[in-house]
């Protein structure tokens, strides 16, 4: 397995990882119709544009085959007003591959990434329902909040975590 900065030609295998990854990650918590209506080549075309856009972070884990089976990202979002501070975007692992340790080497790659930039605190976003969410409470997440959206008609809970400590996550890493 290998973690490293994404490059234009990886969108399309990152959009089958966002795709797929989406639709067993979020069963029974988005509507199936929104789920089914994911299209690879429409999230191809976002993923190039997440790689060559100015601040925006994106890294790749491959397994041995050079195929790539997950992907994280980061930067700093128009929103995010809190000076000194990043957010962590996404991760998201093919399903036969999380548990693996994959999502660490991701979440330790982007930390850093952080880091040097400059960030001091780093925020992340996930649904309640999205047992991811005890990933980043194992390494220090602490809840900032909780928000109502609405994702494709259904109302749902958004959690607001927070890093606040860089060091002494990539420390537990």
């Amino acid at each position: 397995m290998k973690v490293r900065k994404a490059v234009i030609t990886d969108a399309s295998g990152i959009a089958k990882v966002h795709v797929d990854s989406w639709r067993t990650t979020y069963k029974n918590i988005i509507p199936e119709q929104a789920l089914n209506n994911l299209s690879y080549d429409k999230r191809t075309e976002l993923w190039k544009r997440n790689i060559t856009r100015a601040g925006n972070y994106v890294y790749v884990a491959e397994n041995n085959q050079g195929e790539i089976v997950g992907f994280g990202d980061c930067g700093k979002r128009e929103e995010n007003e809190v000076e000194h501070s990043g957010d962590l975007t996404s991760i998201y692992l093919l399903k036969e591959y999380q548990g693996k340790g994959i999502g660490k080497e991701l979440l330790k790659q982007i930390l850093h990434t952080c880091l040097e930039l400059g960030y001091k605190r780093v925020f992340v976003e996930v649904l309640e329902d999205n047992k991811t969410r005890y990933f980043y409470e194992y390494y220090g997440a602490e809840l900032l909040k909780t928000e109502k959206i609405v994702m494709s008609g259904k109302e749902l809970n958004l959690l607001v975590y927070e890093w606040d400590d860089l060091g002494e996550v990539l420390n537990k890493l």
